[in-house]
């Protein structure tokens, strides 16, 4: 889960042109199903070492996509709302097919 998190992370970091500096904190959640390790540990392992961080787990609603890990980022930015650039990757581009690249 650790690559998939990190490869979230750092696309969302990239789309949006943002620096580990821009972070606030990040708030992490997963569907019941992960039991490998925290979201927040790939965070981590990408070097984001100053940045709060912390993990809540998603509904357990019958039905939902499985294994889906989402992250919600404070940033300090200027930028209108319109021009952040929201990122789904892999199947969970299906949650948001109207924002979704």
């Amino acid at each position: 889960m650790d690559e998939q998190v990190g490869a979230l992370l750092t696309a969302v970091l990239e789309r949006n042109a943002l620096s580990t500096d821009d972070l606030i904190s990040i708030w992490f959640t997963a569907t019941p199903d992960p039991h490998c390790d925290f979201p927040a540990a790939a965070a981590r392992g990408l070097g984001i070492l100053d940045v709060p961080l912390i993990c809540a787990q998603e509904l357990d609603i019958e039905g939902a996509m499985p294994r889906v890990v989402r992250l919600l980022a404070h940033i300090e930015s200027d930028r209108p709302r319109a021009d952040i650039n929201h990122v789904y990757l892999g199947a969970a581009a299906a949650l948001r097919k109207d924002i979704a690249q």
